[in-house]
This record gives structure tokens, C-alpha cells and sequence, in this order.
């Protein structure tokens, strides 16, 4: 060809490779594209289209740093591209830079006022970032310009969601549904609210609407094989953790929920079983050693629930209750340390929780710190009055440090909710005796001075 070796040839080359990145894109193969896309932008670095579908295709990857860093170079070359900038701030908010994502739409919508994607997108972000006034304010924008878009009601329908307004998510949900049929996971979320609102019946018929759409969506799979498992669908949720197995063998979550349904059938060996599997198959799973350390708790081996409780540990729980389970267990294998280090991590996450502040007056007690005792149990008492450890143990307390009186008052609560118990019915016997010496010291006292003036001797 006449042109061969030419500059005018290079560049013919370089539309070839965007042309051919542009047909892997639309098949799904996006390696490929990139190469293509590469070899395009060595040849013709400032072709502002090219980085654009390059972050396009970095964004299908989920690879979105990279893909900001070809948006912000296509911006150089093309500054005022509401849709390049409109995209950098979707991808703003996918990594988390909200002040950026915000400040970028804000620049679209000086640019060009009637861009509803501007207003439809920062729904996201102010949702994101809590932000619920202002993301109801972008979606009444977004009405104005574009009062059909199925996307602005799915995104108001997060926002709704998030902030536990479920019927009112449920309707801007079913609304994108109507109006995009096939918008991703829509029935799923769907089924999400009707699960979080207490309506099984429609939640499990728009779980089951999304697996016919996608029979071979994991996430779904797996959430509604959570679902059945609540509603004591026990063999039904089997069967999906077992489906997802199928799909995905190396679902660790799938053999953990399979565990769990064994554990709870007392089919303990089996449990364990799974379990092992799924901390082989990722062993950052929180929940599997937990298990095992319960497990090892029955049979006695207390060496094991050690080594399993610290595996977990080391996972850094923030499951409030968890930490309080974690804190009896090595109560009861007497690793108090631990087991204050459990309890005082679960009271940071729920001040709330009596359970916590019972069994931090339970080591207390076992370190022999009587003082410290008081302090927790009545902490404990204070959240549920009913308490009926901490009131039998805060009884004990009261005795041990004398204070009788106080003793009397705690018994005469426990003894009003549970008047049968065993434990109580000793406290009450320990009180008498302890206010049977009380009175025995103070008449003794009494009688000295009387003994020294018959006597002329001091004492008995």
C-alpha cells in the first residue's frame, strides 16, 4: 500500500485496535479488550474517547482506581464531558471519595442543568454517605427531568431501605420493576424488603421471581438459603447452600451454613466436618472456630476451645453477643484475661447488653475483686432488673463484704420472681445466718462492760 510505514497507516492501525476492543467489550471479554485498547493509546495517546471506553472496560473488571485515573486523563483532553465526568463520579463513589463524587456532579450540573444523570447518581452517594435529605432532594431533580427513570427509583428505594422504611423502598422498587423489567437483582431486593418487613410469604415468591430470571446467581442462592433457614425451612436452605456447592465449590459460606444446620441437629461430628472445610477454604471466615470451640466445650477439651476461641479472636468479631459467648467459654476454662478482654470488646460495641456486664462481674468475682463485682452486677441489674444470675450473684457479694441489709434487698427481689429456686433458697439460708451473727455480735458487745464489772476481765 501506498501509505505503508506512514503515520497516516499507524493511526488506521490504532482505529483497528479501538474497533476490535470495541467487539470483545460487547462480547464480554475485556482482557482482550484492553490489550486492543492499549496498543490504540501507544499509537494515539490523546484520543479522549478511547481512555474513556478504556475506564469503561477497567469498570467492568471492578478495577476502579484504574479506571478514575483514565477518566481524570480524559478529562484533561475533553474538560467539559458531562458523561466522562458523570462517570469519574460514579467511581468516586464506588472507593469511597464522597467530597470528590460530589463536588464532580456539582460540576456537571453547572455545566448542564438538565443532565439528569447528575442528579440520579448522587442519590448514591449522598445515600452512601447518610446523607438522606439531600438524596431525596436529587431524586425530586431527577423527577423533574426524567419522571420515568427506573434507575433514580431503585436508588431512592436504597436510600428508603437503608434508613428502614420498608414499604416505602418495596413500592420505588416495584416501580423500577415495572419500568425495567430486567434491571439487575431487582426481585432479590425486593424479596430483601419483604423479608426485613416481616412478610415471608412475598418475600420467598420474589426470592424465587429472581433465581427463575438468574438460577445461577450465588449471592441470591445464598441469601435466600438464609431466608428459609429463619423461617424454619431447614431442608429447603440445605438444599441451596448444597446447589451453591454445586456452582461454586469454593464457597466456604456455603459449608459454614451447612454446618450450622448439622450443629443444630446434634449432628455434631458431621458439624465439625464442615466446618474444618470451610476455614480450609477461607480461613478469615468468621464463625467456623467459634463452633469448634463450643464443640470442644462439650467434649471437655479445654486445650482446643483455647486454640479455637483465639482463632477467632483473631478475626476481630463485632458481633456484640458473640464476644459475650466467646467470654463465658474462656470463663469456663479459666482464662480470665481473655475473658475480661471478650466481655469489656463487647460493652464498646453494646453498652446495652446485661449479659456483658454479668459475666464481667462473674471474673471479677473469680479474680476475688469484691468491689468490682458490685460495680458490674449492678450495671447489669440496672439494664434488666429480671436478672436473675446477677441478682443471685450480687446477693453473694453483699454478703461476702458484710453488707447485710443490701444482701436482704437483692434476695427479696429474686426471690419474688423465682421463690423455688434452689441457689436462692441457700442465699436466704446464708442471710438468716449472716443476720443470726449480726445480732449474736452486737448483744456480746452489750454485755461487755457488765462482764468487766463482775468480772473484772475482759471478754467471755
Amino acid at each position: 500500500m501506498i501509505f505503508d510505514g506512514t503515520e497516516f497507516s499507524s493511526y488506521d492501525r490504532a482505529e483497528q485496535n479501538a474497533r476490535r476492543a470495541f467487539e470483545l467489550y460487547e462480547d464480554g471479554k475485556m482482557i482482550q479488550a484492553l490489550e486492543e485498547l492499549d496498543a490504540a493509546l501507544e499509537i494515539n495517546p490523546a484520543n479522549a474517547s478511547w481512555h474513556f471506553n478504556k475506564a469503561l472496560t477497567l469498570d467492568a473488571v471492578n478495577r476502579f482506581d484504574d479506571a478514575i485515573s483514565e477518566y481524570e486523563i480524559a478529562l484533561q483532553l475533553s474538560p467539559d464531558d458531562v458523561e466522562i465526568l458523570n462517570s469519574l463520579a460514579v467511581d468516586y463513589t464506588r472507593t469511597g471519595s464522597y467530597d470528590l463524587a460530589i463536588d464532580t456532579f456539582e460540576r456537571i450540573e453547572q455545566l448542564d442543568p438538565s443532565y439528569e444523570p447528575s442528579y440520579c447518581n448522587r442519590i448514591i452517594t449522598y445515600t452512601e454517605m447518610g446523607l438522606h435529605d439531600p438524596a431525596e432532594q436529587m431524586f425530586y431533580l431527577a423527577q423533574q427531568i426524567k419522571p420515568d427513570c427506573a434507575l433514580c427509583y431503585y436508588n431512592i428505594g436504597n436510600s428508603l431501605f437503608a434508613r428502614g422504611e420498608y414499604k416505602k423502598a418495596i413500592r420505588c422498587w416495584l416501580r423500577t420493576a415495572e419500568l425495567a423489567p430486567d434491571h439487575p437483582q431487582i426481585n432479590y431486593r425486593i424479596a430483601q424488603a419483604y423479608w426485613s418487613d416481616g412478610d415471608s410469604e412475598r418475600s420467598g415468591e420474589h426470592f424465587l421471581a429472581e433465581l427463575r430470571l438468574e438460577p445461577g446467581d450465588v449471592e441470591v442462592i445464598l441469601d435466600f438459603g438464609l431466608f428459609l433457614l429463619e423461617t424454619g425451612q431447614t431442608e429447603s436452605a440445605k438444599e441451596k447452600f448444597n446447589r451453591i456447592l454445586e456452582l461454586k465449590p469454593e464457597s466456604a459460606l456455603a459449608s459454614f451454613y451447612l454446618g450450622e444446620i448439622a450443629f443444630s441437629s446434634g449432628e455434631y461430628e458431621r458439624a465439625c466436618e464442615l466446618f474444618n472445610e470451610a476455614l480450609a477454604k477461607d480461613n478469615t471466615l468468621p464463625g467456623p472456630s467459634y463452633r469448634l470451640a463450643e464443640h470442644a466445650l462439650m467434649r471437655g477439651e479445654h486445650m482446643q476451645v483455647r486454640a479455637s476461641l483465639l482463632s477467632e479472636l483473631e478475626l476481630s468479631p463485632d458481633d456484640a453477643g458473640v464476644l459475650v459467648s466467646m467470654g463465658s467459654m474462656f470463663i469456663e476454662i479459666g482464662d480470665l484475661d481473655y475473658a475480661a478482654h471478650c466481655l469489656l470488646r463487647s460493652v464498646d460495641l453494646d453498652g446495652t447488653n446485661a449479659e456483658a456486664y454479668y459475666h464481667l462481674g462473674v471474673v471479677c468475682a473469680l479474680k476475688g475483686h469484691l468491689e468490682e463485682v458490685t460495680k458490674f452486677l449492678t450495671r447489669a441489674l440496672e439494664i434488666d432488673g429480671e436478672h436473675l444470675s446477677a441478682l443471685a450473684d450480687c446477693a453473694e457479694a453483699c454478703l461476702a463484704t458484710g453488707r447485710i441489709a443490701d444482701a436482704a434487698q437483692v434476695i427479696e427481689k429474686a426471690r419474688s420472681l423465682a421463690a423455688d429456686a434452689p441457689e436462692l433458697k441457700t442465699l436466704a439460708r446464708r442471710l438468716r445466718m449472716a443476720r443470726l451473727r449480726e445480732r449474736t455480735s452486737s448483744l456480746f458487745g452489750r454485755l461487755a462492760p457488765w462482764f468487766v464489772s463482775r468480772t473484772g476481765q475482759k471478754g467471755i
